[in-house]
């Protein structure tokens, strides 16, 4: 089940569901909106050329309020809000169909476990072929909740819990088997 407008504010004010910091007009009728963080992360060159995923990759972290992504360019940014999920409840991250439109392709894995607490990474892609501007604080995507029908029985406690910025894949660390 999707959360309403109403539930969302109802979890917000009992802490059991928290987003920081929000502004709550940010609260639609069924979803969140999502603004962009001021936090930048590109994959550094290799001598190689080769990006491997038993190898820690290395990336190169931007503070700024303003970037530029290229046409062609991929980059790492994040959220502006931190999220503390319950575990009974997930959520979907979703661009925006106006910056679709302009060509900037907002992903994520896509998927918010239950129990996740942390600023989301954005994995940001210009299939345009001029530059596009980001800004710190614009709004980007938003955040689509849904209820679980029972909590989660290990809710989320991975390799990005916590995060803070634009973080890099940690692929490398997984242990399941290939």
């Amino acid at each position: 089940m999707i959360l309403s407008d109403k539930t969302i504010f109802r979890m917000l004010d009992s802490g059991e569901l928290c987003i920081s910091p929000l502004d709550p007009e940010q609260v639609q009728p069924a979803s969140v909106d999502i603004r962009l963080g001021n936090t930048f992360s590109i994959v550094e060159d290799s001598s190689a050329g080769i990006i491997s995923m038993e190898k820690e990759i290395r990336y190169k972290t931007m503070v700024t309020d303003t970037y530029i992504l290229l046409p062609g360019q991929f980059v790492l940014a994040t959220t502006m809000e931190y999220f503390s999920l319950p575990s009974n409840l997930t959520a979907f991250v979703e661009g925006r169909s106006s910056l679709g439109r302009m060509g900037l392709f907002i992903q994520n894995a896509g998927w918010v476990d239950p129990g996740f607490c942390g600023e989301i990474t954005l994995e940001l892609y210009n299939a345009n072929r001029c530059a596009i501007e980001l800004k710190a604080g614009r709004r980007v995507g938003q955040l689509v909740f849904a209820k679980m029908d029972a909590p989660a029985l290990h809710p989320y406690n991975g390799k990005y819990q916590g995060q803070k910025g634009a973080t890099g894949s940690r692929v490398h660390m997984d242990t399941e088997i290939q």
